[in-house]
């Protein structure tokens, strides 16, 4: 198993390509049983960056497993890849034999970082002020 955030992944398979060794990086991925690429939606958008990412996808298509996270439906990966064909191309290999999990849930990184600077003993929601209204003398 190899485990990359997706950004960090597709700077080192573009270093590659620039050296003319692309398909010995891929290779040397394809060692590994189960790539999982984290915050695939943080990807540049640019050709370059895009393409490399496409070259790795059909590369281990039908292959090897892949898991990715991504914060965006693939209605909205367009976004991701310049290439509209390149888009179709891409979720159409991903999605072809894959189990899908949609998780609308909060982010447990905002809740950690609120966590963090709410600090030990604080409460969850801030206290807001009412007016007190004085008991009437009767």
């Amino acid at each position: 198993m190899f485990f990359a955030r997706t950004t960090d992944l597709v700077q080192r398979l573009q270093i590659a390509r620039r050296e003319f060794g692309l398909e010995s990086a891929i290779a040397k991925l394809d060692r590994y049983d189960m790539l999982i690429l984290d915050d695939l939606a943080y990807v540049t958008k640019a050709q370059a960056e895009t393409r490399v990412l496409f070259e790795l996808i059909a590369a281990r298509y039908e292959r090897r497993s892949m898991l990715i996270t991504a914060n965006q439906p693939f209605g909205e990966w367009g976004q991701l890849f310049p290439d509209q064909a390149m888009t179709l191309a891409a979720v159409d290999r991903l999605v072809h034999h894959a189990t899908i999990f949609e998780m609308n849930v909060p982010s447990y990184r905002r809740k950690a970082a609120l966590d963090r600077k709410r600090g030990p003993g604080r409460p969850a929601t801030h206290a807001t002020s009412k007016k007190t209204e004085k008991p009437d003398a009767d």
